[in-house]
């Protein structure tokens, strides 16, 4: 290793304080703002320490561009090329030697190196990165680290270093470990806002918008300039403007930057700009950390990022824009501070900075989580609970990670992983494609499938007015070399050939054990490898004029425009965008009904169905061949079994609601009640502890049939005989006895008065009412309550006539204050009725004056 002299970083100060800490701790957390230079010299400074004792340094980066430059950084300080002292792993690229000492890693190759060697025996120290930035690998891998920290080297040390991070949350992670604090030394950042009227509310609007404010930038200050943008193709428009409108500067450079870019063109963006010559990098949130951009003196930002999330409910992904949080913020920014003064831009109003969310939201909680659920099964771990994480990884997409894992054979009944997927894994990429690169062995489509998995991890290779193309097949044709496309994306294309053929060299030979496997022709293939790979995204098509298709997991998917796919029988959909009622399609391929029947017969299944046809007023059943939620092909049936005649009656009801149901008031009043009590709970949750009331509302009622109904229609195969079930008890039965008790107690059906009577109480009304002749009420001073005397009802106080003259829900203030009114009234109307000066002490009656004076 040459020999070498720290450059003066704020970093610096700190570099004594943590190699003694480290000297004394297993865990620590380095805080230190941007531009510290922490990633760069803190694994040099650690390199001399004695606990290391020859073994290696592996830090992770989040980012393939900041692990390349980070190495680069690191082995020029040393004046040695990368891959002496300081090398670097990422997918699909190794700089790595003999000598190695510290190993720069991303995606997950730190989560491969755990796997194959749980000690990491020749690891002395791991260091994450950016730790802020919360990408799902970095938290599988850190969770992984701490517990063969805890079972198997007690000596592996972990330091997790950020800019902006809950050091507190981290440092109680790894143990309550010691958390170093590094000050910056930024240069001042002047911050300027858009006023309100500017800010766009299209989005189409951000490219114009950003390219006249650099322009303006441009001319007002000097120096180079750091735009942030959500995506590639808002990058693609804006550089697109700005070559137009600096067509006539040639001291003005234009750099794109982004994670899938040729690893030249990264480079000439990060390079400082040529001497008499000035910079414009339009980057995505890759240049948000780690990289330094050299003479970076003024940031304009969107204030706009790309991610995807993950939807359980639907089982896909789907790529959404939002905002940045304010830490996002304040990591923009710091970029034109690093070197002098500087200034930046934010595209938002003033106000709308104090509404942004303080950090971003964990990659954990927004992913789809069936490759992490794969690697904890080849850890050996089925709860996800066994490991110490940040952010627990939420119940819902984990449960949906293991059904697809099973569904795919990746995991066993007993969510143990298989051999075919230990093979998925070995792979390096996401389950569903290594399932279908393994699976196109024994049809002899290794090729095809490799190509279309490294399709399918890259970015669209077609560009312009083409990607509006859905078909996927045209793209595989260009990657095969059968077909040639001048707007492809060349760098694009040599990186999924270059990827395809790593992952070729990795896939067994062909052993045709399966001889009934045949292989298709190439526009079939296409198809079946992507069933395969998405047997849940299998699709049929509605024939409707929104050419829409329904899913083989249920849900919906259409085109947004005019495209030949439209009009095919069956589609495998690889990429929707997830959102709303019917996802839109971004990529698919056709599949014949034969190539269903020969390629995917483990799916396919047959039932008997039967539906209520309300035209005719009968049953109609069928025989149905199924692939999911997919009807191939239906029969009618010769024959209706009992019980799928007591199934096509709930159709009927469903398709004409509850009325359809013989409902009397007893019935009426009991749902009333269960009804009103359900809605209780929250106010009154002592009175209602431990009794089961069951949610009868209409929705959940008619979702229950099977439930509660069903087992009554045995025998019964006409609507009219509905008329013989006695509903109430039906009802009735639902409720175990204490509750049926608790609920004659607190919400009985009626209430004795002081004339005598027995009034029901009207329970479908909220509050509940007790409609009672005012003379009945006579005598009595307070309003009569159910719940146990805590839930006054509402009193319809009636005339004799049985109409209101009077509502309310306390009857003393009405006796004191409105009834004097309102019998001067009732005399006047009612004359042979008593109505008493005071009310209080009269006789309750329901009678006339005659009638009372001859009783």
């Amino acid at each position: 290793m040459s020999e070498f002299t720290f450059p003066q970083l704020p970093i610096s100060k700190a570099l004594p304080d943590l190699c003694a800490t480290l000297d004394q701790h297993g865990n620590v957390v380095l805080q230190a703002p941007p531009g510290a230079g922490k990633t760069s010299t803190v694994p040099l400074a650690l390199l001399n320490s004695e606990w290391l004792a020859d073994r290696k340094i592996i830090m992770l980066e989040p980012r393939r561009l900041a692990a390349r430059s980070s190495a680069a950084r690191m082995a020029e300080l040393l004046g040695e090329p990368v891959g002496a002292t300081v090398g670097y792993q990422i997918r699909g690229e190794r700089k790595i030697g003999k000598q190695t000492r510290i190993v720069v890693v991303t995606e997950g190759i730190l989560t491969r190196l755990l796997q194959s060697d749980p000690e990491l025996s020749d690891t002395a120290l791991v260091i994450f990165d950016e730790f802020h930035e919360r990408s799902l690998q970095g938290d599988l891998s850190l969770a992984l680290c701490l517990q063969s920290q805890e079972f198997f080297r007690e000596d592996l040390k972990l330091l997790v270093m950020s800019a902006t991070l809950d050091a507190d949350a981290v440092a109680g992670l790894l143990g309550d470990a010691p958390v170093i604090t590094s000050e910056g030394r930024a240069y001042p950042v002047a911050i300027e806002y858009l006023p309100h009227q500017q800010v766009p509310d299209d989005p189409r609007q951000l490219p114009g918008l950003m390219s006249r404010k650099i322009c303006e930038l441009m001319e007002r200050e000097h120096g180079s300039l750091l735009a942030f943008l959500p995506g590639v193709g808002e990058i693609r428009q804006v550089e697109s403007n700005l070559r137009e409108a600096l067509h006539d500067r040639p001291d003005v450079l234009i750099a794109p930057l982004y994670g899938d870019l040729g690893k030249n063109q990264q480079d000439a963006a990060i390079a400082p700009a040529p001497s008499g010559q000035r910079k414009i990098v339009l980057a995505t949130n890759v240049a948000e950390t780690s990289l330094t951009i050299e003479g970076i003196r003024m940031v304009v930002d969107s204030g706009l990022m790309r991610e995807s999330r993950f939807d359980p409910n639907t089982g896909m992904n789907r790529l959404v824009t939002t905002s940045i949080s304010q830490a996002s913020a304040t990591q923009r920014t710091g970029r034109a501070g690093r070197l002098s003064e500087g200034v930046c831009l934010r595209l938002w109003s003033e106000s709308r900075q104090r509404q942004l969310p303080a950090k971003n939201s964990p990659e954990i909680l927004l992913s789809d989580l069936a490759p992490v659920m794969l690697e904890l099964a080849q850890w050996g771990v089925s709860e996800v609970s066994e490991l110490r994480w940040l952010d627990l990884p939420p119940p819902g997409p984990t449960a949906q990670a293991r059904v697809l894992l099973q569904e795919l054979g990746a995991l066993d009944e007993m969510l143990r992983i298989t051999a075919h997927g230990k093979a998925m894994l070995a792979l390096g990429t996401h389950p569903r494609l290594a399932h279908m690169m393994l699976r196109s062995v024994d049809l002899q489509l290794q090729q095809h499938a490799c190509l279309l998995a490294a399709l399918l991890s890259e970015r669209d290779i077609f560009r312009g007015e083409q990607r509006w193309d859905r078909d996927i097949h045209k793209r595989m044709e260009v990657l095969i070399g059968s077909a040639k496309n001048n707007s492809a994306d060349r760098g694009a294309v040599q990186r999924i050939r270059q990827q395809a053929k790593a992952w070729q060299a990795q896939l067994p030979a062909n052993s045709r054990t399966n001889q009934q496997a045949s292989t298709p022709d190439p526009l079939e293939a296409t198809g079946i490898l992507l069933g395969f790979a998405y047997p849940d995204r299998i699709a049929i098509n509605r024939r409707d004029r929104e050419r829409r298709f329904l899913l083989s997991n249920g849900r919906g998917a259409h085109f947004s425009h005019d495209d030949e796919l439209a009009l095919q029988d069956f589609l495998v959909i690889a990429d929707l965008d997830g959102q709303g009622r019917d996802a839109r399609v971004q990529l698919a391929a056709r599949i014949s009904k034969p190539a269903l029947y020969e390629y995917f017969d483990d799916l396919i299944t047959t039932r008997e169905s039967v539906r209520w046809d309300d035209s005719s007023g009968r049953a109609v059943a069928s025989v149905q061949t199924l692939l999911g939620k997919l009807v191939l092909e239906e029969k009618p049936a010769s024959d209706i079994s009992p019980e799928l005649l007591s199934r096509a009656l709930l159709d009927a009801i469903r398709q004409r609601g509850l009325r359809t149901l013989p409902w009397d008031k007893e019935t009426e009043n009991l749902l009333e009640r269960v009804r009103f009590l359900h809605a209780q709970r929250a106010a009154f949750p002592d009175l209602l502890e431990n009794t089961e009331l069951p949610d009868w509302s209409e929705d959940q009622l008619l979702d229950s049939l099977e439930h509660w109904l069903l087992p009554h229609l045995n025998g019964l195969n006409k609507l009219d005989q509905l008329r013989q079930l006695d509903l109430k008890n039906i009802l009735l039965a639902q409720l175990d006895w204490p509750t049926q008790q608790r609920l004659e107690q607190i919400a009985p059906t009626h209430i004795q008065v002081p004339s005598g009577s027995r009034i029901a109480i009207q329970y479908g009304e909220t509050p509940p009412v007790l409609a009672v002749r005012l003379q009945e009420m006579f005598g009595l001073g307070e309003t009569p309550a159910i719940l146990n005397g805590r839930y006054p009802l509402m009193i319809h106080l009636l005339s004799p006539a049985q109409r209101p003259v009077q509502v309310t829900r306390d009857l003393s203030s009405f006796w004191k204050n409105t009834y004097q009114e309102v019998k001067k009234e009732l005399r006047i109307k009612y004359q042979k009725h008593f109505w008493p000066d005071d009310p209080l002490t009269a006789q309750a009656t329901s009678k006339t004056k005659k009638r009372m004076e001859n009783r």
